[in-house]
């Protein structure tokens, strides 16, 4: 999985804030060439927020962040266009234009970040339609005709459309059944494996934690209070993650340990020096 030398993304010093509502301050994480990394937090502890953030959607207030070691905060347009392009994004439900069909949908990076023509864009389309695991005829359907399910891998089909090397999903098993989120945890690790990707995934579901993700890093007091291995945040004896990790939600999907061999793990990453 490599070192942290390794680290595609690398987030220093975040502060964000909306007015003087502060949601990260001093916020350090590394994301590493090829991982699936879960990201986990509280109800309003700005899970979303980092994301947005890192993909430039969010002006961070201070900080740095750092894709594939440019600096994206002082970037020109260009540069920024450039390292976009090597990545995708899929938001909560999809987030697909209720205009365009499925195919549609999965064109408009195409559309707007490259000269391909049209007979090539729509075999694309079809191609990454077809990766996620939807049948030929959810090419032309509109997404108000879609399951939830389906909705979800279409807009999977379209973070993939430009063949990116980090995929950023939001709560992608959110309102899913879980038959279906444990199929969709199963496409994205069968993606990460065959395409080399590196996952930043925002997610509250524990089952997809212990599935897929090689690491997870927990937001908690504005920045990431540790980073590590599902068996690392088992151990960890603070109070938020005690409760997240060993609660009956945790029971349910298997996780809980004997809370009296909490100890202190040794913590990866930036959190190591105490930042």
């Amino acid at each position: 999985m490599g070192d942290s030398n390794d680290a595609v993304i690398r987030v220093r010093g975040l502060r964000t804030q909306f007015g003087t509502h502060v949601v990260h301050d001093g916020l350090d994480l590394d994301v590493r060439r090829g991982e699936v990394l879960g990201i986990v937090g509280g109800s309003g502890t700005g899970k979303s927020v980092l994301l947005r953030a890192i993909v430039g959607l969010l002006e961070p207030a201070a900080g740095s962040v750092e894709v594939f070691g440019t600096s994206l905060l002082n970037a020109s347009a260009d540069t920024r266009q450039a390292v976009g392009r090597r990545w995708g994004v899929m938001f909560q439900d999809g987030a697909l234009f209720s205009s365009l069909t499925v195919r549609e949908n999965v064109e408009v990076p195409m559309r707007e970040q490259t000269d391909l023509d049209a007979p090539t864009r729509r075999a694309l389309a079809e191609l990454k339609i077809s990766m996620v695991g939807l049948p030929p005829l959810a090419c032309d359907k509109y997404p108000s005709e879609l399951s939830g399910g389906m909705r979800k891998r279409a807009g999977l089909a379209r973070a993939l459309a430009l063949d990116p090397e980090i995929v950023f999903l939001d709560e992608p098993t959110a309102g899913l059944d879980p038959i279906s989120a444990s199929a969709f945890d199963a496409l994205i690790k069968k993606l990460q494996t065959t395409m080399g990707l590196t996952v930043f995934m925002v997610t509250h579901d524990l089952d997809s934690l212990h599935a897929i993700c090689d690491r997870i890093a927990a937001l908690a007091e504005k920045k990431m209070l540790a980073t590590g291995t599902m068996a690392d945040m088992l151990k960890m004896d603070h109070p938020w993650m005690h409760q997240y990790f060993h609660g009956p939600r945790a029971r349910a999907a298997g996780l809980d340990h004997d809370a009296s061999a909490a100890t202190t793990p040794v913590i990866e990453g930036p959190t190591a020096d105490g930042n």
